[in-house]
């Protein structure tokens, strides 16, 4: 038995020493004979399959050896190599035709050279044999990590989704031979994820083992390793992190944190008038935390409105309030979200409430008139200090102040504290048969506080004038006129 046969899987490692032969088939080639005759000789090469492991650190690595039949070893045979890598990185011994790495080689730059093999007679100087190509493959040794090439990694994943969820699938990439055992075969593990996250070991793909709250944490770093070698012993590895956000659905409505709300108002506000703003909360974000605030109000004295870009609600005075009519409110105020999904519409049964009580604020308003304006009638001639009338009016703040009356610029008319109207002088029908007043009531204990009333006063005639001609009238009358004749004027 050929001792080269065993000797590969004695050592452990076949294909790595040139041991089997591969005897290329002999072939009958016509050869020219220095004479000029034609000899039929027979040729043939002998060489094994050469494997060259990479990353050797020999100065000198021997590969295997390049012999022809035709050398029966006395030394007159000479061996050459040619090509691409021929004496640089490999050589070859002359006599014996061994050949040599003299190099560190890496299969992942080059796993293949072509050389030719040339054998020379010393003799003579001739070929003895036709140039013959063949390979050295560099073996692949596992010297390369696996590597994440589309790093960084980055996925959004809707919070709560259920598990199983696909989330992202990350790849490595190992240069090493994927034919050449388990060098480049992968496994994948998570170092920093659990238990929210899960991957399936051979394909990278990330999915989720856990619900997840976006509104207890927003992003997770998960971090991936990739093994070679199926994770054997030996094997080398290679990390990378995955940033997983989780995007918002609209898993919470809107809460009053405030059970009770006090606001004021005066009644001197106008009507459309802000008078205060309440506020709901809710744990979303962006389109599923927008809400729409409605009131409860009897009266319906107030309305509300919602501040879409504060998601406030606007208690606004819808008409006018009278703090001696009602100085006290309440209401109630509800929330819920402007949208909401179907599906997610079991988080939403029951809308938020909340309690508004408003005060009214009394403001000091002038005295009013108990009529918006005032006629009187009084005889002419009627003397000094007669009755023409009575106006009043009123206080309508709480305090009631007393009320001081006066006439603006007449010469004819006074009035006294208890808004009484008598004459100062002597009316004439004749003169003046309308008075046109302006009767002013002033608070006493806030003089800033007035108002006025018209007061019209008619004079109304009495018979006091004869009557008369409009001119002086002459009669004529004839002497001899009889009676019951005309005059003449």
């Amino acid at each position: 038995m050929n001792f080269c046969l065993l000797l590969p899987f004695m050592l452990g490692i076949p294909l790595l020493l040139p041991c089997l032969i591969a005897t290329e088939n002999p072939k009958t080639e016509e050869v020219k004979h220095p004479a000029g005759s034609h000899l039929r000789v027979r040729r043939g090469w002998m060489w094994n399959q050469f494997f060259v492991p990479e990353e050797m650190n020999k100065t000198r690595h021997h590969i295997g050896q390049l012999r022809s039949d035709l050398d029966n070893g006395n030394n007159s045979f000479q061996y050459k190599l040619l090509g691409a890598g021929a004496g640089s990185v490999f050589v070859i011994d002359e006599r014996t035709g061994d050949i040599y790495a003299v190099q560190k080689l890496d299969r992942e730059e080059r796993s293949l050279y072509t050389l030719r093999a040339q054998v020379i007679d010393t003799t003579t100087g001739r070929a003895m044999e036709p140039e013959s190509e063949f390979v050295i493959r560099v073996s692949d040794i596992n010297d390369n990590e696996p590597k994440f090439l589309d790093e960084p990694y980055e996925a959004i994943v809707p919070e709560m989704s259920p598990e199983g969820t696909f989330v992202i699938q990350v790849t490595a990439s190992d240069a090493d031979d994927p034919s050449s055992g388990n060098n480049a075969r992968l496994l994948y593990s998570l170092r920093q994820g659990q238990p929210y996250f899960s991957i399936e070991p051979t394909t990278g793909v990330i999915r989720i083992s856990s619900k997840m709250d976006r509104e207890l944490q927003d992003e997770y770093w998960v971090i991936i390793q990739a093994k070679d070698m199926i994770g054997l012993p030996g094997a080398l590895s290679g990390t990378t992190s995955v940033l997983i956000k989780l995007s918002d659905v609209n898993d919470n409505k809107p809460i009053f944190k405030d059970s009770l709300y006090r606001l004021t108002v005066s009644e001197s506000a106008s009507v459309g008038m802000s008078i205060g703003k309440i506020m709901a909360y809710d744990n979303d974000i962006g389109e599923n935390a927008e809400m729409d605030y409605s009131i409860e109000d009897d009266s319906k004295t107030f309305d509300v409105i919602t501040n879409n870009e504060t998601q406030e609600g606007i208690i606004i005075l819808k008409k006018k309030v009278d703090f001696e009519h009602q100085n006290h409110y309440g209401i109630r105020a509800k929330v819920k979200n402007r949208r909401v999904d179907e599906q997610l519409r079991k988080y939403h049964t029951e809308a938020s409430t909340t309690f508004i009580k408003i005060q009214v604020e009394d403001v000091d308003e002038p005295p009013v008139f108990l009529l918006p304006y005032y006629i009187f009638e009084i005889f002419e001639g009627s003397p000094y200090g007669s009755f023409v009338g009575t106006v009043s009016a009123t206080d309508p703040d709480q305090r009631k102040s007393p009320i001081r009356y006066s006439i603006t610029r007449s010469k004819v008319f006074s009035i006294d504290d208890d808004g009484t109207v008598f004459t100062t002088n002597s009316l004439d029908r004749e003169i003046s048969a309308w008075y046109n007043l302006s009767v002013t009531a002033t608070e006493k204990y806030s003089i800033e506080q007035n108002s006025a009333v018209p007061v019209y006063v008619q004079v109304l005639d009495i018979n006091d004038h004869a009557p008369e001609f409009s001119e002086y009238y002459e009669t004529y009358v004839c002497e001899n006129a009889v009676s019951g004749q005309g005059l003449f004027f």
